[in-house]
This record gives C-alpha cells, sequence and structure tokens, in this order.
C-alpha cells in the first residue's frame, strides 16, 4: 500500500462516521415528536354576570367564577374574594363576561347609587334643564359641560337689558335622568335632572343660580381642558352691535361729611394807653402814647 494514501483514508473514514452520527441523530429527533407545552395554570376569576351599570350595589346574582388562563389581571378577585366583591358599587361600568377590577369598585362601606362615584371633597350638584338648556337631551355622564346663566342684576344699569356671562366651566356630567312633573292641567311633563360634579364653593355658586337666573349648558370637546375668560353680553349689545362692556351702576354712594375744623378766637388785653397832658398858657392839649411793643 503506498503511504501517501494513508492520512487520505484516515480522513475519509472519520468524516463518514461523523455524517453517519448527524445523519441518526437527526432520524432520531424526528421520530420523538415535537417537545410537550408547559403545563398551564388555570386560576378562577369573578366575572359579571350581565351589564353593571354605574352606582349598582353588586349583588351574589350579579357574579360569576370563571376559569382564568394565566396569571390573574392586576386587581381582579380570586375565587376566594367573593366577600371583597359582593355588597360595593360600581364606579364605571362594567359588561357581561369582564373581570371584575377593584379600581372600578367604590370602597367598602360606600354604599351604592350616586354618592358612591363621587370623589372625596368634591360634590354633586342637581340641575334642572329642558331639551333646550340641556343641549337637546345629548348631556350624557361622562361628558364636560359649561354653565351660562341669563337674568338682571341690580349692579348694572338697567338699560343694558338681560345679561348673559359664563358661570362655570368644564364641569363633570355624573348623571342625568328624567323626572316627571305635571302641568296646570294634570298632565305629566318631562324634565331632566343633571348632576354636575363641582368644589364645595362652586356647589354655593351653582345652586344660587339654580334659582335666581336661568341656566343652559354648552357642550365641549371632552379633551378641551383650557379656560376661557369672557365678559358676558347683554341684549343691548345684541342690538347695537358694540361689545358688552360691564360698568357700575350710576347711583354714588354719598361721601361721609368731615366736619369743619373750629375757629379758635382768643382774647388779646388791651394795655393802656400813657396819656401826657401838655399846658401851654391857657390851652392844654393831651397827647397818647402807646407802650413799648403795642
Amino acid at each position: 500500500m503506498n503511504k501517501k494514501m494513508v492520512p487520505i483514508m484516515v480522513v475519509a473514514f472519520v468524516g463518514a462516521l461523523l455524517l453517519t452520527l448527524l445523519f441518526a441523530k437527526l432520524v432520531n429527533s424526528g421520530r420523538s415528536g415535537p417537545a410537550e407545552p408547559a403545563p398551564v395554570v388555570k386560576n378562577q376569576v369573578w366575572l359579571a354576570a350581565h351589564n353593571l351599570a354605574v352606582g349598582t350595589l353588586i349583588r351574589e346574582t350579579d357574579v360569576m367564577t370563571s376559569a382564568w388562563v394565566g396569571e390573574l389581571p392586576p386587581g381582579a378577585f380570586g375565587s376566594k374574594d367573593k366577600d371583597k366583591v359582593v355588597g360595593r358599587a360600581v364606579v364605571s361600568t362594567i359588561y357581561q363576561g369582564e373581570p371584575i377590577l377593584d379600581s372600578r369598585l367604590a370602597g367598602p362601606g360606600s354604599g351604592g347609587g350616586l354618592a358612591a362615584i363621587i370623589p372625596p371633597g368634591m360634590r354633586a350638584v342637581p340641575v334642572r334643564v329642558n331639551d333646550i338648556t340641556g343641549v337637546a337631551g345629548f348631556v350624557l355622564p361622562g361628558m364636560r359641560v359649561d354653565v351660562l346663566i341669563a337674568g338682571t342684576t341690580p349692579t348694572v344699569s338697567s338699560t343694558l337689558g338681560t345679561l348673559s356671562r359664563t358661570l362655570l366651566q368644564n364641569v363633570l356630567v355624573l348623571s342625568a335622568g328624567q323626572s316627571l312633573q305635571k302641568d296646570a292641567e294634570g298632565k305629566p311633563i318631562p324634565v331632566t335632572l343633571v348632576n354636575l360634579l363641582v368644589t364645595p364653593e362652586e356647589a354655593e355658586t351653582l345652586s344660587l343660580a339654580n334659582t335666581e337666573t336661568k341656566i343652559q349648558l354648552v357642550l365641549r370637546n371632552p379633551v378641551d381642558d383650557k379656560t376661557v375668560k369672557t365678559s358676558g353680553t347683554a341684549v343691548a349689545s345684541l342690538f347695537s352691535g358694540q361689545k358688552f362692556a360691564p360698568q357700575a351702576t350710576s347711583t354714588q354712594v354719598a361721601k361721609p361729611r368731615v366736619a369743619a375744623r373750629p375757629v379758635i378766637v382768643r382774647a388779646v388785653q388791651q394795655q393802656p394807653d400813657v396819656v401826657v397832658e401838655v399846658i401851654q398858657g391857657n390851652v392844654r392839649n393831651s397827647v397818647k402814647f402807646k407802650e413799648e411793643g403795642q
């Protein structure tokens, strides 16, 4: 055998052996099939059995449990958290089949109804409006509105007529419902009651305006949170075309009179004159002289 062929034969043999092992590994891996998936963790979660509106006090018939694949969503309640769900009020609408989250429920013991969705430090003030003042029924919970008032004021000249101005801006509508009233003939008249979320100071202002003026709601874009300064307008401005400028009344407040300073008269004692009698023969003359300094 030629000695030069030995290294070539060794290399060929090693290569064939490696190819054989690689082919055998590929065949065995194809026969074993795909790898088994990791075991899925299943939990029980509380879901809404039907649509739950804002202010609803959750009962046992309003919720149900269902299997949940994977980890529970943040704030969700497990199968053992039934006491943490039942008896609490809904602050954001929950639709059928949705998991009940803690962030969409009022605090424990808050009760149900409108009071449960009022944030701490805020107040809900009802405003009675009709289809015109309530923007023809398009004022719905969650919308933002401006509050306009119209009336007369004793601090402005009566020649201007009725005044109108923007009272509050960017106010959140909590609820809008119907209340039936009766007219002179006893027929029911639907009247809309809109509850607005305001601060305690704004609640005082809105309550007074609700009884002393006419209120109209104006819709605004929910992403527009800018406050615009307005001067208001008057009936006289509508006909004159001039911009309304609030003016003070012509009645002037009388200024308090200042008492005149008393004139003090001092009595000055007069000093007696010095009289010198001059005799010239049969003629007598009297000459008066004042003392020095008089």
